[in-house]
């Protein structure tokens, strides 16, 4: 799963291989639809999506897809975040600031399957 309104629009589905599970959605709560059709391994949320947050969306993804690799991918840098993310079943908190090639060697380490 990935943010549609991510920061780097380069970050699509068209990176994995065509046998994964790949959904963007535009908000928090299409997150949570899309994941309940896709049941993917690892889900991308950004913190400040709209309608319901990433923060808020991981929590509830978290109780539905207790399996799955749970990423937050944010601008806002800090303990305080790191904190909120653990609380709400983030299993891994990656800065937009560290770049594109970062969040693909995060996934990768997690068990997507970019290209």
């Amino acid at each position: 799963m990935i943010p549609n309104r991510s920061v780097m629009p380069w970050a699509s589905c068209a990176m994995w291989k065509s046998n994964s599970r790949c959904g963007e959605a535009v908000d928090g709560l299409e997150a949570i639809e899309k994941a309940e059709q896709l049941h993917p391994d690892v889900i991308l949320l950004g913190l400040a999506m709209p309608k319901l947050n990433g923060a808020l969306a991981a929590s509830v993804l978290r109780r539905k897809n207790p399996q799955a690799t749970i990423m937050l991918f944010t601008v806002y840098a800090g303990s305080l975040r790191d904190e909120v993310a653990a609380a709400v079943g983030v299993d891994m908190v990656v800065s937009k600031a560290d770049g594109f090639d970062n969040l693909m060697q995060c996934i990768h380490a997690v068990g997507g399957q970019p290209n």
